[in-house]
């Protein structure tokens, strides 16, 4: 051997053994130094040496992380931070064919002239550098060595159909992420490696891969420098990259050097693309096949003989060409255009007067740029530095405190943690030289327990993001054709072997994430599969439920406490809804069918419970004729209808069969037909779901608040609905129907003729303001004239006992209107209107004209309205305007004034084929539309019997 020791070029594609032939020679020798181009395979490689030798001999220098034992024998480096002058009995210089790469070929270019060991040189790398070597290294021997399985292409494969155990290659941080995306709904999950990445994050990742919870990893180039993974396929989403400068296309070399990782040891490979990125070449993949590759001419260099006796000199030698034609100037590095930014600042050029200044000043411009915002705002960061250095000979430990102390946080997605870790890089490059900082040991773990909290959080986003743990344990289940066990909690919460999968609801499984694929089908047949046991568990458990645990919503679901379990749908008859579970199939049939049944029991008797009276009526066959026929209609109605609709039938019904229908609780009201227990709140709110059902709409109107007496009339709703909901539309609001029956028996002791104004009792019962009891009374069909007049203080009047006071019920008394039906469609009689007025006559109660008021105080108004009744063109009229004629309806003639038509010479009209009504006399008439009813007996052990025999008598 020479004294430089021998010199050998171990070259050959991936997969050969290489880096593992280099350890074994290093190990071979006491002393040796082995520099690896990536920080993650140095840390690789640093460990597998620990696992021989031990921590106490083994050291690790890279430009972020320093370890160096006091007994250190093997230097595990990074090309850029191998120690020089050391005189090791053994060097190795791995992926030495990255001479040619334009941004940091000039350090391996460096290594290869100039680093030697004592007794033995390795230069590790592909076979396009065995031209280049043989011509700058003469005394280099040549090892060629075979790759040990098979690589061959597979095309181009849809994300879906790569294999496992497959890596997929891009050269951005969005593609990757977007490609980690799409495998993990596809495939459950894909680990993520990139360079930038600290190596405790990184091999948190290839853990993940490695021991099988994802099949799936995606990478940047930064596997194809020696990283063994266990990767049987080598998909490209992308065959173009940004080399710092510009988009290019990958030489076929570089995609080989990636394409390469695939198999290990004996185990053949296959590589291909997916993605965005097209069908490679034919003569590329021949060549990637055969490691045919065009021999590296050119080797970037710099020099590295520098003048430090100032700016401008050490400027020019680090500019210096190269006098070796088979040398190219690489092109200017990060730090050398640190180093021309900094030199344009007047007190830089002050500071950097002498030989150490000047070094000093380029061993700081030499910190990497690893945030990689902008060359200015790195400058200016080496500045500060620099200027630290220079005037105190450390970086402050305040400062510095400062500055690790604001990265130290570990909340934030993947980008904000990735630029907080790529920032302490900064923090951990400074902390490992000698002599920048005061307490280099305890910056050293400061900056490291920093980044390793960082990398911890990052790893867990990437998890988080980026695999499905569920799925991928489940798929790996089903691939090993095991049973799967499910467990599910009282909420609903349902597990698969340990794992969250989703929630049933009710009779549903919902799975947690919506999943593509075919994978993701197998997963919810699987966990469906895994169910069976609790759906009949849970069908028994709800058949046997009391009707308490169930309810209908107002849009017709059926609910079993908080979980939908069914819907009602329109059946044969209104109050006859059939019922559409919510059951998976793969439950069953059997447990179908229980639901169904359970649903069907409890709607009936709900029905059955609520509607009573109409069932009642609906059953008794005692009805015949037209009171059967009407009962009918009041059946399908279901227990409501307006009186103007069926006002034929009315007129029809003798008082027999009024009396029969009374009997069931049927109210003929002057506006409305109802029965009155069926506007309680419960029967309301099923009604109108019953009712929306029949008539196909696809959303229900809700039931009004309960206890509201008038509520606004909105236009949108549809035809019918405030009848269902036991309302009358008129005007800008509707009334309840019983309410509305009240204040047609006082408005019929009202001369309607004449014109009456509204007592405080119609005000009270409505709840309403004058102008909207004025607005009510025009919708229907009455003709409201505004007055002012001067205000008439109130007479005093002797107050009532409290006793006396009856209640006012919510549902009106069972009485008729006293209304025939020839004066129904008419304004109230003439002859309750003058009984009216004389009556107001003897009373005194009709009031008198205010007298003028004397004096200089002005006289206070106000405001009155007079109503008169406007005939039916006026309602029809009104019922228009508010949305409550049909559509279709033709609106009834009337003349152009809106009067109302007449009958010969003007008079008016009467019952037909009487020419207008007989002369009246001044008598007060009785009109009657049921006999007179029988005094009811007072029961003698009433405790107020005596009392109220005592108002009899007097009556």
């Amino acid at each position: 051997m020479s004294g430089q020791g021998r010199i050998t070029a171990v070259l050959g594609p991936t997969n050969t053994g290489k880096t593992h032939y280099a350890i074994e020679r290093m190990l071979g020798y006491r002393t040796g130094v082995i520099g690896l181009p990536l920080r993650l395979l140095a840390r690789e490689v640093y460990d597998r040496i620990v696992a021989a030798r031990g921590p106490s001999v083994v050291a690790l220098v890279t430009g972020e992380e320093r370890i160096v034992p006091p007994r250190t024998q093997y230097w595990v480096c990074t090309v850029e931070a191998m120690p020089e002058g050391m005189g090791c009995d053994f060097l190795a210089i791995d992926e030495i064919q990255l001479c040619a790469d334009p941004e940091r070929g000039h350090v391996f270019t460096d290594r290869l002239l100039r680093a030697r060991g004592l007794h033995e040189t390795l230069f590790l790398g592909a076979e396009t550098m065995r031209s280049a070597i043989a011509d700058l290294v003469p005394t280099a021997q040549f090892v060629r060595r075979e790759r040990l399985s098979q690589l061959t292409y597979s095309g181009s494969r849809k994300i879906s159909r790569i294999p496992a155990r497959s890596a997929i290659v891009g050269f951005s941080v969005d593609n990757i992420y977007a490609m980690a995306e799409l495998v993990r709904r596809q495939k459950g999950g894909a680990a993520v490696v990139m360079g930038a990445l600290s190596p405790r994050t990184r091999n948190a990742q290839v853990e993940l891969y490695q021991n099988g919870d994802v099949d799936y990893l995606v990478a940047t180039d930064a596997i194809g420098m020696g990283l063994n993974l266990d990767v049987n396929h080598v998909a490209f989403s992308s065959v173009t990259k940004f080399d710092g400068r510009r988009m290019r296309e990958l030489a076929p070399n570089e995609l080989a050097q990636i394409a390469g990782r695939a198999g290990r040891g004996m185990s053949d490979g296959t590589f291909g693309v997916t993605g965005e990125a097209g069908p490679l070449h034919p003569e590329v993949v021949e060549a990637i096949m055969e490691h045919r590759f065009t021999p590296i001419r050119k080797l970037n260099w710099r020099n590295h003989d520098l003048k430090f006796g100032g700016i401008d000199p050490l400027i020019y030698s680090l500019e210096m060409a190269p006098k070796d034609e088979r040398l190219v100037r690489s092109r200017d590095a990060d730090d050398l255009i640190a180093l021309k930014t900094i030199a344009a600042e007047a007190e830089v050029r002050a500071r950097a007067s002498d030989t150490a200044s000047v070094r000093l000043l380029w061993d700081v411009c030499r910190i990497p740029d690893f945030r990689g915002i902008s060359h200015n705002e790195h400058a200016a960061l080496l500045t500060q530095i620099f200027g630290f250095l220079h005037e105190k000979g450390r970086v402050p430990d305040d400062w510095l405190a400062t500055q690790v102390h604001r990265i130290d946080r570990t909340e934030g997605d993947i980008d904000a943690l990735s630029k907080r870790l790529a920032f302490i890089r900064t923090w951990t490059y400074v902390a490992q030289r000698n002599g920048w900082v005061s307490d280099e040991s305890h910056w050293r773990d400061e900056t490291r327990a920093v980044e390793d909290r960082l990398s911890d959080a990052l790893h867990a986003r990437l998890t988080q993001r980026f695999v499905d743990r569920r799925t991928s344990v489940l798929l790996r289940r089903l691939k090993q054709k095991e049973a799967l066990l499910a467990e599910v909690s009282d909420t609903g919460e349902v597990t698969v072997e340990g794992e969250f999968v989703g929630r049933l609801e009710g009779f549903r499984f919902r799975q947690d994430k919506d999943a593509s694929g075919q994978e993701a089908k197998t997963l919810r047949q699987a966990s469906l599969q895994a169910l069976v046991p609790h759906f009949n568990l849970r069908a028994d458990r709800f058949y046997n439920a009391p009707d308490t645990e169930i309810d209908y919503t107002e849009q017709g679901g059926l609910m079993w406490g908080e979980m939908a379990i069914g819907k009602l749908v329109a059946g044969p008859e209104p109050m006859k809804p059939q019922i559409v579970a919510f059951v998976d199939d793969e439950a069953g049939p059997d447990v179908a069918q229980k639901v169904q049944r359970r649903l069907q029991h409890f709607i009936d008797r709900k029905i059955a419970a609520l509607f009573e009276p109409l069932m009642n009526l609906q059953r008794d066959e005692a009805l015949s004729g037209l009171a059967r026929g009407f009962a009918f209609r009041l059946v399908e109605a279901l227990g409501i209808l307006p009186r103007g609709d069926v006002s034929d039938e009315v007129k029809s019904l003798d008082q027999d069969a009024r009396g029969a229908l009374r009997k069931h609780g049927v109210r003929f009201g002057q506006y409305t037909v109802f029965m009155p227990l069926l506007l309680k709140p419960a029967p309301t709110r099923l009604r109108l779901v019953l009712w929306s059902l029949a008539g196909n709409l696809d959303e229900f109107p809700e039931a009004p608040p309960p206890g509201l007496v008038t509520v606004p009339a909105l236009k949108h709703m549809p035809q019918g609905y405030y009848a269902m909901a036991g309302y009358r539309a008129a005007g800008e609001r509707a009334i309840r129907i019983d309410m509305l029956e009240r204040l047609a028996d006082m408005l019929r002791g009202e001369d309607s003729r004449g014109g009456f104004e509204a007592k405080a009792d119609m005000l009270s019962i409505t709840g309403m303001t004058l102008e909207q009891f004025s607005d009510l009374m025009t919708g229907l069909g009455y003709k409201a004239e505004k007055g002012e007049r001067a205000k008439v203080k109130a007479e005093p009047v002797a107050e009532t006992p409290v006793e006396a006071v009856a209640d006012v019920p919510d549902v009106a008394a069972e009485d008729d209107a006293a209304v025939t039906p020839e004066t129904e469609e008419t304004a109230p009689s003439e002859a309750v209107a003058d009984a009216a007025e004389d009556t107001a006559e003897v009373s005194g109660d009709a009031e008198t004209p205010a007298e003028p008021v004397t004096g200089e105080a002005e006289v206070e108004k106000e405001e009155f309205f007079t109503f008169t009744w406007a005939g039916r063109a006026a309602r029809q009229n009104a019922r228009a305007k508010d949305g409550e004629k049909r559509e279709g309806q033709k609106p009834r003639t009337q003349n152009p004034r809106g009067e109302r038509p007449k009958g010969n010479a003007g008079k008016p009209r009467g019952k037909p084929g009487q020419g207008g009504k007989p002369p009246r006399d001044n008598k007060a008439k009785t009109f009657e539309a049921t006999p007179p009813k029988k005094n009811d007996r007072i029961d003698p052990d009433n405790p107020f019997a005596a009392a109220l025999m005592g108002l009899k008598t007097k009556k």
